[in-house]
């Protein structure tokens, strides 16, 4: 054997079990297949559509949305400074990008910055919460700005995760649950401890699911923390305050850390529904619990009106920690570095947007109306659409960028997409995308109650601008118009390789 193989060998057998037991998303087949897709269409082979719709992601941008003018204004002088010499830029544009830099080393964004990042903003942060929270105090040396608030969670589940304890450490994670997160807490050594959102309730979060979760980890794992996401991601429901209070309680009872994605919170729909943040609750409950209850809560650039994923912009604030395990904090951090510049600043222009009188403002009001006025009516009309649908049916979209409706599929095709290896949603996506040109995400990536099927559908995306093609078409005359199974139920022999290339990693 060549030296190389020898070496390769040995570099497999020593990749962490951890990562090793991390399973392949379900997306990778669907997102192969796409790729054939798009090359068959540039070769002239004839389909039933002339494009891909991806509908899976919870890209803004990607999904039409325009960016902000006075935000990218801002970020462009920040790059090139000579723009603020610029009169065809409004004055309050130059002034923001005159401060910002004022707070970068040597005047530019091309500088690191500290590990908390650029302290001005890390004040403007700090002032945001206080202002959404009432005037709850927020301390600014407890936040830290990182490449995304995903980064951010998984630092602090690597504080959190003891990888050299006998019995290994759980976190208690929402079913469904977008997959990044449970693939971080398995990556690290940890162990997923589902409870399950109850569906039939518009996916309320029950204080009951959470003992039960407890339970089920008796001699699996130890649980240190929970996880909760409010608005759901891909569930879309905005908890109560009641409900919040119920899982304050429980984490206090219980000693566990409370981890609150939060970063949908500019994203509600529902016309009874208000987004009130984990800390803000806490604080009201007033002591013992607002002394003693540690949170950790996430916020980015990445969503609501800003919808700048690419920027990689988000922090988090602690709540109740030792200082001494901050300290350890800030050391894992500055692993690296610092977020990116960039990111930091489209948080800083999330924070402190223009206001009344502002040169600017005139033209974000008009902007930032339109896309929640976009985002409500889309997540309306999916849901309304998405219902209408035989075998369809879809709980309410309150907040957040997803609809996560249940698909009712028939015995046949179940069985069907077992003896091919697959699992069943899946298995619909893919025929969905073969038949409509629609790339949905399935919903056994997400985590869900056993004997039901899923798919994770982007609301930020018109529902009309792809209904021509028709998925009533495609789903009741090929699923439900007959016992028998459909005849693009076959699948095709590039499908089944991708299938089992998949199966066997």
């Amino acid at each position: 054997m060549h030296r190389a193989q020898i070496k390769l060998c040995n570099e497999l057998r020593e990749i962490s079990p951890h990562v090793k037991n991390m399973k392949q998303l379900e997306y990778v087949v669907l997102a192969r297949r796409v790729s054939q897709i798009k090359e068959e269409l540039r070769q002239g082979v004839r389909k039933p559509y002339k494009e891909v719709i991806d509908v899976s992601w919870g890209d803004p941008h990607r999904a039409g949305l325009k960016p902000l003018t006075f935000v990218r204004q801002v970020l462009s002088t920040c790059l090139y400074p000579e723009l603020m010499n610029s009169n065809r830029l409004p004055a309050d544009v130059r002034q923001r990008a005159q401060r910002l830099l004022g707070g970068c080393a040597g005047g530019s964004v091309g500088s690191y910055t500290a590990t908390e990042g650029i302290p001005e903003i890390v004040h403007s942060v700090s002032e945001f919460i206080t202002r959404r929270d009432g005037g709850v105090p927020s301390d600014p040396e407890n936040i830290y700005i990182s490449p995304g608030s995903q980064w951010a969670l998984t630092n602090i589940l690597n504080v959190l995760v003891n990888r050299e304890a006998s019995t290994r450490t759980g976190v208690l994670t929402p079913m469904p649950c977008h997959s990044a997160t449970t693939l971080g807490i398995m990556g690290l050594g940890g162990v997923v401890v589902p409870y399950y959102l109850s569906e039939e309730q518009g996916w309320e979060l029950q204080v009951e699911d959470l003992h039960q979760a407890l339970e089920s980890a008796k001699g699996v794992c130890n649980p240190v923390a929970l996880y909760v996401i409010n608005p759901g991601n891909p569930s879309g429901q905005v908890q109560s305050r009641k409900s919040m209070q119920e899982v304050i309680r429980f984490v206090s009872e219980r000693r566990l850390f409370l981890l609150a994605d939060e970063v949908y919170q500019d994203c509600i729909y529902g016309e009874n529904s208000e987004f009130v943040s984990y800390k803000k609750v806490l604080t009201e409950m007033g002591p013992p619990l607002s002394d003693t209850v540690e949170l950790a809560s996430f916020h980015s650039a990445s969503k609501g009106f800003m919808g700048e994923c690419g920027l990689r912009g988000g922090y988090v604030e602690l709540v109740n920690l030792d200082p001494a395990v901050l300290k350890y904090i800030k050391t894992l951090f500055s692993t690296d570095s610092c977020a990116p510049v960039l990111g930091q600043l489209a948080l800083d222009l999330m924070m402190n947007p223009p206001q009344p009188g502002d040169p600017s403002y005139p033209l974000y009001d008009m902007e930032t109306q339109h896309i929640r006025t976009t985002l409500v009516h889309n997540a309306k009309r999916a849901v309304s659409v998405l219902n209408s649908l035989q075998g369809f049916c879809c709980q309410p979209v309150e907040g957040g960028a997803f609809a996560f409706p249940r698909v009712y599929l028939p015995p046949k095709a179940i069985q069907k997409a077992k003896e091919v290896g697959m699992q069943p949603d899946t298995f619909y996506c893919i025929r969905l995308l073969e038949e409509a040109g629609l790339l949905f995400s399935a919903g056994c990536e997400y985590g869900q109650k056993e004997g039901t099927h899923h798919i994770r559908y982007n609301t930020t995306d018109e529902i009309k601008r792809y209904s021509k093609y028709s998925i009533n078409k495609y789903h009741i005359k090929t699923v439900f118009s007959s016992g028998q199974i459909p005849a693009w139920l076959k699948i095709s022999g590039q499908i089944q390789k991708d299938i089992k290339s998949n199966c066997a990693l």
